[in-house]
């Protein structure tokens, strides 16, 4: 079996993935990192990896999991020299995220049919602002975006987004605070057609502790929606806090049963030295990452890549090969 060492990058450098990886890098995954600068793979090593993962917010469960395929492959192929523990390491954290992300689907926008991006996600997650991330997002690719304030019980989350679409050139659809939030889809779509607007993202309550309310409220913005298109919402996009660790997988099977979750943004990976949640998502839900949050500015956001998302948790853009 030929492996490359840990330090050798196999995917182009993100800039700004590894600027917001940063704190993530430096943190747990800088202590695993220097675990495998020995002489000899021992009992020990696998110890303190499981420990460190398991401190980096991988999971129990995945922890294991990931140790357990590790001592294996090193038993199986007979390997000796530590560096090459690290790369299957690597190689199984990196297989582990791709079996979610086969899942994802592919998206279709057509001139004229409003994409509409219903986004979920417990109040405080970051949920606002990575909307507005999103549309920065759809907006570098020449695309019209409209939003809409959907979140009538906070009139903190409208004036928000009001304010995002101010930054952004964006109209909003809003209502006042207490409003009905279907009233607010509905007119929302109508202003999509009406405009011709590419792509509505559509903002909801992060209420859940009134789950039956939580699952009526979203299915009947469901209807609503697809008495305009069909396929309406074309996405399901979910909002997880990186920094809540494993309360933000407990968050998303919660909303799971709600509505159903097509895609994952992992918000404010780099406000936390831990950032190994994307693991546990990946393993649980299934449910494709698709975005990552890096920072507070509008373009701080990054599509998820596997080989890119690991390679950063390891290593920075300059360290030697």
């Amino acid at each position: 079996m030929v492996l490359r060492r840990i330090f050798r990058r196999r995917t182009e450098p993100d800039v700004q993935l590894d600027k917001g990886l940063e704190k993530t890098r430096r943190g747990v995954f800088d202590e695993i990192s220097k675990l495998f600068d020995r002489s000899e793979i021992d009992e020990e090593l696998y110890e303190d990896l499981e420990m460190l993962l398991i401190q980096a917010d991988v999971g129990w469960d995945v922890s294991q999991q990931l140790v357990a395929e590790m001592r294996q492959k090193v038993e199986d192929e007979h390997i000796v020299n530590p560096a090459d523990a690290r790369e299957i390491l690597r190689l199984e954290m990196i297989h582990l995220l791709e079996l979610a992300t086969r899942n994802r689907k592919v998206k279709i926008l057509q001139r004229g049919v409003p994409y509409v991006i219903l986004v979920v996600g417990v109040n405080g997650t970051g949920k606002t602002t990575s909307i507005a991330k999103l549309a920065a997002y759809h907006q570098g690719f020449g695309r019209s975006v409209m939003l809409a304030a959907a979140d009538t019980f906070r009139a903190a989350a409208i004036d928000q987004l009001k304010v995002w679409g101010e930054r952004l050139d964006c109209p909003v659809i809003a209502h006042n605070e207490g409003a009905d939030s279907g009233a607010v889809v509905f007119d929302a779509m109508q202003a999509a057609h009406g405009r011709n607007i590419d792509v509505l993202i559509v903002d909801t309550a992060g209420r859940l502790h009134t789950k039956f309310n939580l699952m009526a409220e979203l299915q009947k913005l469901r209807r609503i929606m697809q008495r305009h298109v069909e396929a309406a919402p074309q996405e399901v996009l979910l909002v997880i806090d990186a920094t809540t660790g494993q309360n933000g997988l407990v968050q998303a099977n919660e909303f799971r049963k709600s509505v159903e979750i097509t895609d994952i943004m992992i918000a404010k990976l780099d406000g936390t030295a831990r950032g190994g949640i994307a693991f546990s998502v990946a393993k649980e839900l299934g449910t494709p990452i698709s975005y990552i949050g890096t920072g507070e500015k509008a373009t701080d956001m990054a599509e998820f890549n596997p080989d890119t998302y690991v390679d950063s948790l390891f290593f920075a853009i300059g360290d030697p090969l």
